[in-house]
């Protein structure tokens, strides 16, 4: 195993999809001693992203470009990134986020701690510095999704115990890194002994959710997950999928229910599961329809200026 703290410790997998110009100031923000390779999979973006890449000033052996010839799902390309690495810690990070100058050599200082550390993340933060919510939670359970998913996580500040928030963000920043059950596939170093000890992503997941899941599977095996605070990644919410809201909510929402499935169907028996699948698919149906009507306000407010 290499020293954490040496130079070309880190393969980067980026994976790629109509991204545009945050492609670029993403592996710019990649260019430091650390990272001994930025592979970008591209799952066959119709914009311009991977050409403006590829007019950036990188060495050869710094940067490579691997083009999927459709669109295979976030996990699966993951996986593609992961098999064409070679380096002894991985980071998975998403093209519409930066990273700190200091917060890469911050999270792989923790693989010194404890030898069952498995991955780590870093603090993703909004364009003011506050933090965003994903980084750091705990497994969103049916019961602490539905609270969140129909508006009544305010009840938290009543009963923490009776209404509990499988979001952290809002919980007081820890001063050091800090052992939790999930982080963002958005910013997960991860150690290649513990992806051999664990295993790739589950590519039944196309986009949301199979962090959760790989974060449970890493939990099961032993290994621990942590959340470095000091580490900062400046992350565009949103910045790859604003664009088909419907389509993105789509996979969420059947993502959740494949997580759920694995993980909790067992305590859940009989009407109680149909339950939880009759709350996913209900929250999906008022999404796309929120998402519809504002469609076609823009719409029609556009051809009224026009």
């Amino acid at each position: 195993m290499s020293s954490p703290g040496r130079a070309a410790a880190v393969d980067v997998i980026v994976v790629n999809y109509n991204a545009g110009g945050l492609l670029v100031d993403c592996v710019r923000s990649l260019l430091i001693d650390e990272v001994h390779q930025i592979i970008v999979v591209d799952n066959r973006s119709s914009d311009d992203s991977v050409a403006r890449l590829e007019g950036l000033s990188v060495a050869a052996s710094t940067l490579k470009i691997i083009r999927n010839d459709r669109n295979l799902g976030f996990s699966a390309a993951c996986n593609i990134g992961a098999l064409a690495s070679t380096a002894d810690y991985l980071l998975f990070f998403n093209p519409d986020a930066t990273l700190d100058s200091q917060a890469l050599s911050r999270m792989l200082a923790v693989f010194d701690d404890d030898e069952r550390v498995g991955m780590v993340g870093g603090m993703l933060c909004n364009p003011d510095g506050s933090e965003q919510p994903g980084g750091r939670r705990t497994f969103p359970t049916p019961g602490r999704a539905f609270f969140r998913a129909f508006g009544l996580s305010w009840l938290q500040r009543v009963s923490p115990r009776l209404f509990p928030d499988f979001l952290l963000h809002q919980s007081p920043l820890p001063a050091k890194a800090v052992a939790v059950e999930a982080i963002s596939g958005a910013c997960m170093l991860v150690k290649r002994a513990a992806i051999d000890d664990v295993g790739l992503w589950d590519e039944a997941y196309f986009l949301h959710c199979e962090d959760l899941d790989w974060c449970m599977r890493f939990s099961q095996k032993g290994w621990r997950v942590m959340f470095v605070p000091g580490a900062r990644v400046l992350h565009v919410w949103g910045g790859c999928s604003r664009s088909r809201p419907i389509f993105v909510e789509w996979h969420k929402h059947h993502g959740m229910l494949r997580f759920y499935r694995k993980f909790y169907r067992q305590r859940y028996p009989g009407l109680l599961w149909w339950l939880v699948v009759a709350g996913v698919w209900l929250r999906f149906a008022m999404l796309a329809g929120y998402y519809s009507v504002r469609h076609g306000c823009r719409k029609l407010g556009m051809a009224r200026a026009g």
